[in-house]
């Protein structure tokens, strides 16, 4: 277990206990599916994440308000759609100019676009926004977003 990741905080805010930080997961903004978000969910708890599962087509202002609320260790962008690219820049731009979340990690994943999977030049430019990391929905995107998880605090499994 890796404790050591930090989550930012505010200036003159009491940090939370790195265990009681939970992983936000939201739907992007076009995106009706919810499939894809109770796999997510399941597979966080399974990896020991408390877990607060914002639902899908979730609006800039709620994710926004939830993070500042919440103080999560992570933001997982999860879309189905095909439109993961569109709605994750514009999500993640929203995210980036808000004081106190420049530093929080925020991934996004699954089908980001409708011709398959992204460009290199495209999920490069989704981390140059502001993106912690971009998963595809291939089998081995799953495997690289479970070793991130490995690297968050989480609770004690009992």
């Amino acid at each position: 277990m890796n404790t050591s990741a930090a989550v930012p905080v505010p200036a003159g805010a009491a940090a939370p206990a790195a265990v009681e930080a939970p992983v936000l997961v939201a739907g992007g903004i076009s995106d009706s599916h919810t499939w894809n978000l109770v796999f997510l969910q399941l597979l966080l708890e399974e990896h020991g994440h408390t877990v607060v599962n914002l639902g899908p087509c979730v609006p800039e202002e709620l994710l926004i308000s939830e993070a500042l609320a919440r103080r999560p260790a992570l933001i997982v962008i999860s879309s189905v759609n095909g439109h993961g690219y569109q709605d994750g820049m514009r999500t993640i731009t929203r995210l980036r100019e808000h004081p106190g979340l420049g530093g929080l990690p925020v991934v996004i994943g699954g089908k980001l676009g409708i011709s398959g999977t992204l460009s290199a030049a495209e999920r490069t430019r989704l981390r140059g926004a502001g993106y912690t990391a971009v998963f595809d929905d291939t089998p081995e995107g799953v495997r690289s977003f479970a070793r991130l998880l490995g690297t968050l605090p989480q609770r004690a499994l009992v």
